[in-house]
């Protein structure tokens, strides 16, 4: 069994958590850089929570600019075993209203200015991305969720756009349509890439704010409409994050979706090619398996 602490990335609108016994903010150096903000870390009902704000206190780095590899390193090698991910989001679906909340489970990535992986030349690993969340996190979200009285609609597909702009009307005739996208954000790709070869279970939420450009009677997408479904959406996922540490207990076995050891067989360079520089500073995503022997 291993202590559950939890880990909080928050996207737009949620930039601390409120409620944390003896919180303080943590400076976490990563090899991958500076990560998006120190890391607000504390204790909910006995258990441990970090809190990220993915954008930075003030909300100063662009879905572009976040730099994901630090953030998830930074969560690894403070301990994080699970990691959710709220998250603003338009909605495809006339079912996904703005105010309701969308437990993802699939990605399409159409961002292409971004590092990917923490793996590469000196050290190449494949690791799988057929069921990209955590099915036994997912639950968890779900269930906390309804307790807070959320609107939640378990299994989306989330269409990932480099931004910063909005989707042309094109554009979003085409991932709902054709693509069968059910809702738009900026940040959870590479995100839910990079937690998975860092063997973290991972959950992302969706917090809709608006229909995008595709609704005949809700036209452009309005970054004041936005801001305004997000307030109330901010409480709300608040709320959420304050059941979570009942629902998933102080202790954890494995995961029984092999999360927690996606690189079992993914790392494919021989130990004597591997670049000494690049294997150092996959200490924390990869020394389970890198340190063997």
């Amino acid at each position: 069994m291993t202590p559950t602490k939890i880990g909080i990335i928050g996207g737009s609108g949620i930039y601390e958590i409120d409620g944390l016994e003896d919180a303080k903010w943590i400076e976490v150096n990563s090899p991958w850089g500076k990560p998006s903000d120190a890391l607000l870390a504390g204790r909910l009902n006995g258990i441990e929570i970090v809190f990220l704000p993915r954008h930075g206190r003030g909300h100063y780095l662009s879905p572009t600019d976040v730099p994901y590899r630090a953030n998830i390193d930074a969560l690894k090698r403070i301990g994080v075993t699970d990691v959710i991910s709220i998250s603003a989001c338009g909605s495809f679906r006339e079912e996904l209203a703005p105010g309701d909340f969308v437990i993802v489970d699939q990605f399409i990535d159409r961002t292409f200015a971004r590092d990917k992986s923490f793996f590469g030349t000196g050290c190449v690993a494949h690791v799988s991305m057929a069921h990209p969340t955590c099915d036994r996190l997912s639950a968890v979200c779900e269930v906390a969720a309804r307790d807070a009285g959320i609107t939640v609609h378990r299994g989306g597909t989330y269409l990932a756009m480099e931004g910063p702009q909005f989707s042309s009307l094109a554009e979003s005739r085409m991932y709902r349509e054709h693509w069968g996208s059910d809702v738009i954000g900026m940040t959870n790709m590479p995100e839910a890439k990079l937690a998975r070869e860092a063997e973290l279970c991972y959950a992302s939420v969706a917090m809709i704010t608006d229909y995008d450009s595709w609704h005949p009677e809700h036209g452009a997408v309005d970054v004041t409409q936005i801001i305004a479904t997000l307030t109330g959406n901010a409480d709300k996922g608040r709320d959420k994050v304050r059941r979570l540490p009942a629902l998933l207990g102080a202790e954890r076995d494995l995961c029984p979706c092999g999360c927690d050891r996606a690189l079992e067989f993914a790392i494919m360079t021989a130990p004597e090619k591997r670049d000494p520089a690049l294997v150092a500073k996959l200490d924390a995503v990869a020394g389970r398996v890198l340190n063997r022997g």
